[in-house]
Order: structure tokens, then sequence, then C-alpha cells
């Protein structure tokens, strides 16, 4: 379906959907903070989600487990056996479902914990990320445990997978989030990312081999290391299964979030995913991967987020140099997005993995040469990892207005890309979205996708225009981002005019130095002939203190000059407003 289309859907029966689902927190006015309702929203709708998906077969369930008890079967077994019989990797055993809570209001608090007891260790593991036991107490005291259930088993709230698809349920959850979100005055952003974004990351990570997957099909393996709620895995899954009946691709993905984390699980469990690879902790600190190497990787990690907290893991990992995540450097410690760029390298398939990651601007040019951030860029850069870098528009994202970028890595870059690195400049392909949600002012739709794309596969210089759309590529040398500094001293002279020598060695005149930054594709020596020393002859180069850098200057690249408006225009301008406040002047005061 294309995002258009999606996007009506949102608009309408979703949003629908999810309004109806959040108006049930009418019932928790005072009992709970109003920053507080989707501690008991998010966890009741994932619960409804399993009790609807589990209702065609709860009795055959109650019934063999009552037989396997009865044989004394194993643990192992009746796990397998009741899986089958629910058909999902899941199940519940307890003789309550939401529609027999409601049987019995006098004894709610104690059917309903022994319905949650029900569930399988999955499903066990998710209910205790939300730390729901105890908002359960808290809706026993007020009263409100009943009436919550009551309102989840109206017809408002069926979230039967029959009627409810899986990526309409993602598009429930991120409305949830967000309406949560802003009433804890979260940024929603940091939850998820709008799912335009995401069909342009899984356009360009799957745009090299896309003829073959619509004719062989293909069997992936996916990671998402800042997964959210696991929609960057989802769309990239409905992205290859529209391509081909045959694409498989498993999912995994980690999250530091715990309620996020609970929805990931839970969508991948109905699903009937990869559930297992959904791991909860620190990326950075707590890698759940270590020796995983996958086909594609999708990420929007978090910028401008200090990595304080992992520190000591994150500097022990360095250590292990490039046997670790982290060999090429270290970031400065206020902004780790790069370090999660490391980490998807180092995950990356060998001859074949792909990646789209998100990053700000810093992850392009911070940093001096020799700093952590310039020899990772050198490392990602110099071993030709890097395919392309998209700029994309501002107001793009829910939590953010600044510019970002979508950098596209590879381990197996096609022959005509190789020692190549290409940007795209898509800061202006957009449409305006009519009602803006939170920073998010713009979209990216189908054209837009389609153009941005055209660009991509290009790999050309040149300007792509479409329905006065605009996107501008520009292919460069991977050497054409490195650079020399070198410092360049000044030699100390006799009253003749020689140079001083001390055991052979020039001397420099204290104070002197200054520093040179020259293009890796120049010759140093020629530089110094044609940029130093015609101004200072007694100029030489102390080499033992050359660096090298890398650096990006995408906007320096992609400027284009515009010349100033005319003096005379101005003036002009200034004496038609200057008459038309006196007009407005007369209008609201006479000849006072």
């Amino acid at each position: 379906m294309q995002f258009n289309e999606l996007q009506k859907q949102t608009n309408t029966n979703i949003q629908e959907k999810a309004n109806l689902i959040w108006e049930s927190a009418t019932h928790l006015v005072g009992l709970f903070k109003p920053h507080e309702y989707g501690k008991v929203i998010l966890p009741m709708t994932v619960l409804k989600r399993f009790d609807d998906a589990l209702a065609p077969t709860k009795q055959a369930v109650l019934e063999m487990k009552k037989k396997l008890d009865a044989t004394g079967a194993n643990e192992q077994l009746i796990e397998g056996a009741l899986t089958r019989t629910s058909g999902y990797a899941f199940y519940n055993t307890s003789k309550f479902d939401f529609q027999k809570l409601l049987a019995d209001p006098d004894n709610i608090a104690d059917n309903f914990d022994d319905y949650l007891k029900g569930f399988s260790a999955n499903v066990a593991d998710i209910i205790s990320r939300f730390e729901f036991a105890n908002t359960v107490g808290t809706m026993v005291e007020g009263g409100v445990l009943f009436v919550m259930i009551q309102e989840f088993n109206s017809a408002k709230a069926d979230m039967s997978p029959k009627k409810i698809t899986s990526a309409d349920m993602g598009y429930i959850f991120e409305e949830l989030i967000r309406k949560f979100s802003e009433s804890y005055d979260e940024q929603a952003g940091a939850h998820f990312t709008s799912r335009d974004v995401i069909y342009l990351m899984t356009d360009l990570l799957i745009s090299p081999e896309k003829e073959e997957i619509k004719e062989n099909g293909c069997t992936k393996t996916a990671y998402d290391m800042a997964m959210g709620t696991s929609q960057m895995l989802g769309c990239l899954t409905e992205r290859l299964q529209a391509l081909s009946e045959d694409a498989v691709l498993t999912c995994f993905g980690q999250e530091f979030n715990p309620e996020t984390y609970a929805i990931a699980k839970s969508d991948m469990l109905i699903k009937g995913g990869n559930a297992s690879g959904m791991m909860y902790g620190d990326t950075l600190s707590q890698d759940k991967f270590s020796g995983y190497e996958f086909d594609y990787i999708i990420s929007n990690p978090p910028f401008g987020i200090d990595w304080k907290r992992e520190r000591t893991e994150v500097e022990a990992e360095a250590k292990k140099g490039y046997d670790g995540r982290f060999g090429p450097g270290l970031p400065a410690i206020s902004d780790g997005q790069m370090l999660f760029m490391l980490n998807g390298v180092k995950k990356l398939k060998e001859a074949s993995g792909r990646m789209a990651i998100i990053q700000n601007g810093s992850s392009l040019f911070t940093g001096d040469a020799g700093s952590g951030a310039s020899e990772i860029r050198r490392y990602v850069i110099g071993e030709d990892l890097v395919d392309a870098i998209i700029q994309l528009p501002t107001d793009l994202f829910y939590n953010t207005g600044i510019a970002t970028y979508i950098w596209v890595l590879t381990k197996g870059k096609e022959m005509r890309r190789a020692g190549k690195v290409q940007l795209i400049d898509a800061s202006k392909c957009f449409v305006k979205r009519r009602k803006n949600i939170g920073n998010k002012r713009v979209d990216l739709d189908d054209n837009c996708i389609r153009l941005i794309l055209k660009s991509y596969e290009s790999f050309e210089d040149g300007v792509f225009e479409d329905n006065g759309l605009y996107v501008e590529s520009k292919v460069y040398d991977k050497d054409f981002f490195g650079y020399t500094k070198v410092t360049v001293e000044t030699a100390l002279c006799d009253e003749a005019g020689k140079p001083i020598l001390k055991k052979g060695k020039l001397q420099p005149v204290k104070g002197a130095s200054d520093n040179e930054i020259i293009p890796l594709q120049e010759d140093i020596d020629e530089y110094m002939e044609k940029n130093v020393l015609p101004y200072n002859s007694a100029a030489y180069l102390d080499r033992s203190k050359d660096k090298i850098g890398y650096e990006v200057p995408f906007t320096r690249l992609f400027y284009k000059f515009v010349a100033p408006v005319p003096s005379n225009e101005v003036f002009e301008e200034i004496k038609s407003l200057e008459a038309e406040e006196t007009e407005l002047m007369k209008e609201l005061f006479g000849n006072a």
C-alpha cells in the first residue's frame, strides 16, 4: 500500500480507534495524574490484543492443559503443545478472559490476577516491563479495575487480528504513545519515527537487489539497535513482502525503554515473528547481539544524548580495539550517536550487509583531525563503507526541526560505487502537512520518495525535478573528504638570514606555529610551494605533528549563491511600507 493511502488510513480509522481507546482514561481522573494514564492504557491495550487473538482457541487450550496435567507432561512438552493449540507463540491457561472477568465484579481483583498469571512466560516478561502490578494495585484501591476491563471489552476496543492487521495495530500504538507523550510532556519522537522516513530508508536499503527479490524472493535478517515499538522492522518486512510473497525477513532488535520494548515484543508475538529476537537493554553498555551479523540494519538512534551512563562499559569495549565495536575511536561524550553507527557497522554481514541510520549534522563535521569523531569518519569513509548520505528536509521528525541525514553504509558496494561517496540534498523535497504533529510540519509522500530514490539509483551528478520537487546529487571520490592537518613552523635565522641549525635540525621561532589543512588529494610539497612559501620563505613543516582528518562539508558543497536584493529595490519597498502604514494610521485615528 502506498504511503499516501496509509496516511489517509491513519488519519481516519486508526486515529479514531486510538482516540476511543484513550477516552477510557476518563475513568482514571483523580486516581492517576494525566501523565500516568498511559501506564494503564498501553498495557491494557496489549492485553486486550492478546485476549482477542487467543479467543478462538481459548477453550481448546484449557482442554489441552487439563489433559497434559493429567499425564504429568514436562514443562517443555506443555509449552510446545499449548502454543500449537493456541496458534501463536504464546497462550493463556486461566479460565478467565476479558468477557468472563466481567461476570464476577465482586472478585475482580483476584480473578484478574489469576488471568495475568495464566499467560505464558514470554507474555509475563512483557507485563513485567510495564510494571503493571503496581498499576493494577492502584486501580483496585480506586475501584476502577472493573470499569476499565468493561471499557476494553466494548466494541470500540475490539482488537482481533482478523479485524485489525498488525500494521494497523502499529499505527494505533504510535497514536497512543503520542498521546501518552503529550500528557507526560515528553517528546513522542523519542519513541518512534514517522513512516514516511522509514519507507525511504527501507527503499534505500533494498534498492540494489530489488529486482532480484521480485523474481526470486529472499531470506534475510534485519536488526534495529534502538527499535522503539519496532515499526522500522515492521515497515521493512512490509516492503520486502510487497516485492515478493517469497520474501522472508527474521527481525532482531534492542530497546532500552521498557514500555516501548513491551509493545515491540507483543507485536512480534501477535505477528508470529521472531519475538525471542526482541531484547531489552541499553545497546551501548549491554550488547545483546554480540557476534551476530545481519543483512539489513535500520535505525534512528538518539542524537544529542550523552553517553556518561554507559562510559565505563563503552571505554572497556573500546580497549578491545577492532575486536570490539568501537575500535576506530570514541566521539565526544556529549553525543553518542556515532557509537550506534559503529555498533551497526560491526554487525553488518561481510560482503553484503547494508545499513540505513539517521544522524544529525554533527556526525558530518564535529571534531578536529585526530579526534574520536574524525577517526570514526576516517574509518567508515576510508574503508569504503559509506555508500551515500542524504540530507532530509527540516521539520520532518516529531521531536526535532533540525537538519537530519540518512547514512547508507554497506560492506558490499556495487562495483560502480566502489571508492565513491554519493551526497544527496533532498532538503527541498517535501510536501507540507495540513496539521502539524509536534515538530513535524512536512512529509515525504510517494513522489518525494520516488524522486530521492531515482537520484540515488542514478549515481551521478545532477538535479532531479518532478512536479515542483527538487533533489540534487553529487558523487565524490572517498579521499575527497580526507585532509592532512600539518604544522607550519617559521625557521629561526641569524642576522645574515641563514637558518639556525641545532643537531642538524631547523629551529622554530617560538609562538609562530601555524596549521594548514591540505586535502588528501593534493601533494603537500606542491601545496606549500603554491600557498605558503610565497608569503613566508622561512616556513617549513614539522611532519612529526601531521594528523589525518575527515569531514563532510555537506552545506558548503551544496551552497547556492543568492545575490542580495539591490539597494534601490529595498528603498522602494521601505517607501511602500511607510505609505501603507500612513494609510492604516489614518483609518485608525483619522487626522488626529
